[in-house]
C-alpha cells in the first residue's frame, strides 16, 4: 500500500462518526497523523494548533459548516496553505459550485469510495507541493 501521506498531518472532521472513523483509519494506512474533529470549530481551531497539511471536511456540520471553516483556513496565516478536500452529501452540482468560491482544492460527493479519496488526496497534495 502507498505511504502517499508519510509523514504528514490531517486533520478530518465530520458529524457522522462512521465516516469519521472510515476516514481516519483510511487516512492513518496512508502513513498520516490524523487529528479528528466533530464539529466546524474543532476542526479550526486543532487546524491552528496542529497546522496540518490536509483537512478533509464535512460540509454539512454543527456550528461552522465545512465552508465557512474552509474560508476562515484561508484567511489564517498559518495553515492557509493546507490542502482542503470537502465531503457531502449535499449533491454533485452544489458541491461542484460552491466548493470552490470558499477555498477547497477538491470536493468528493458522498457516499464515495476510498480509491476516489486516495487519487483525490494524491492530486491536492501533488498541487499543493508545486
Amino acid at each position: 500500500m502507498s505511504k502517499l501521506l508519510d509523514g504528514k498531518k490531517v486533520v478530518c472532521a465530520d458529524d457522522d462518526m462512521e465516516i469519521l472513523a472510515l476516514v481516519t483509519r483510511h487516512i492513518k494506512s496512508l502513513g498520516a497523523t490524523v487529528v479528528e474533529a466533530s464539529d466546524g470549530e474543532a476542526a479550526f481551531e486543532k487546524g491552528k494548533a496542529e497546522t496540518p497539511d490536509l483537512f478533509i471536511l464535512d460540509v454539512m456540520m454543527p456550528g461552522m459548516s465545512g465552508w465557512e471553516v474552509c474560508r476562515a483556513i484561508r484567511d489564517e496565516d498559518s495553515i492557509k496553505g493546507a490542502g482542503i478536500i470537502m465531503l457531502t452529501g449535499i449533491g454533485e452540482r452544489l458541491n461542484e459550485m460552491t466548493s470552490p468560491l470558499y477555498g477547497a482544492d477538491a470536493h468528493l460527493d458522498k457516499p464515495f469510495d476510498l480509491d476516489d479519496l486516495e487519487r483525490t488526496i494524491e492530486e491536492v497534495i501533488a498541487q499543493r507541493s508545486e
